[in-house]
């Protein structure tokens, strides 16, 4: 399926490419464009502390070529890829050599949010990274998740940004608001909360009406645009993406690359089922 020219074709909307020249080409077109970006190299729970020292040195490169290229983009990580199954100090260890090369180069690097049973492993480490160098680690929060107010809470009193989403995992109702009016009306809540009281925070969705909700605020509160960004997928509601652009409001891309492409499509399309429509909508979308 990953070497398909047939499966090319369906990826190559949402996947900037195989390499990592794929993934900064991508980049530089966006920057054209007037948009932010950040590049995620595919993969997750690597099998060994060995893949996990690999995926470190591939998002090294990452960063250098972002900065050869002088590109306003950042990394996007999974911890798992890092080593976090085996051994949380050597997955911290790796990513601390990460976030110096971005510091140094004046960048930051997102650390994602995966399953709840990471939680708080990758909040731990998202902290101590904020206190070894401030400003260069935004973590991401998912909505659907219950305790998600108040590790918001937590993370913008010591002003670590967040990225706000609304969830992809499969989880119990025990941890999680199980019906999609309970996630979108808790993403609302806090998304206001982030935008008057968070450091520098992402508004990460492509639904509309969510989005039109957000302006909203942020004309009443009158909250300067350079307080905070959207974020999308590469290739997800193309036309609301240029409207934000044309409006005058940052933009960040996520744009992942690599041949671990599969794996990334059917975790998405198993674990929400929901995906499958909205995947199939937006291949229709200009």
């Amino acid at each position: 399926m990953e070497r398909s020219p047939i499966s090319r074709k369906l990826t190559s909307r949402f996947v900037a490419g195989s390499a990592l020249d794929d993934g900064v080409g991508v980049l530089k077109k966006l920057s054209g464009d007037g948009m932010l970006g950040t590049l995620d190299f595919l993969g997750e729970n690597v099998k060994s502390l060995e893949e996990a020292a690999q995926s470190r040195e591939a998002y090294l490169a990452a960063l250098d070529e972002i900065s050869r290229a002088q590109l306003p983009a950042t990394v996007s990580i999974k911890l798992t890829q890092f080593g976090l199954d085996f051994s949380e100090e050597a997955c911290r260890a790796n990513v601390v050599g990460l976030v110096e090369r971005a510091a140094a180069m004046g960048s930051r690097v997102e650390i994602d949010m995966e399953s709840s049973d990471y939680t708080d492993r990758t909040l731990r480490i998202v902290s101590s990274l904020q206190e070894q160098m401030p400003g260069h680690v935004r973590a991401v929060i998912q909505a659907y998740l219950y305790r998600s107010e108040a590790d918001i809470r937590m993370l913008s009193g010591r002003k670590i940004p967040v990225r706000l989403c609304k969830g992809a995992y499969h989880e119990p109702s025990t941890v999680a608001y199980p019906g999609k009016a309970e996630v979108d009306a808790n993403y609302v809540k806090l998304m206001k909360l982030l935008l008057d009281e968070g450091t520098y925070p992402a508004i990460a969705s492509h639904d509309e009406k969510i989005i039109r909700q957000a302006l909203r605020h942020i004309q009443e509160q009158n909250i300067a645009r350079d307080r905070f960004e959207f974020q999308m997928l590469y290739g997800i509601r193309r036309d609301l993406q240029r409207e934000l652009v044309g409006e005058g409001f940052r933009l960040r891309l996520y744009v992942p690359y690599g041949n671990a492409w599969y794996p990334y499509f059917m975790r998405r399309l198993a674990e929400r089922p929901a995906n499958v429509i909205f995947l199939a909508k937006n291949l229709l979308r200009s």
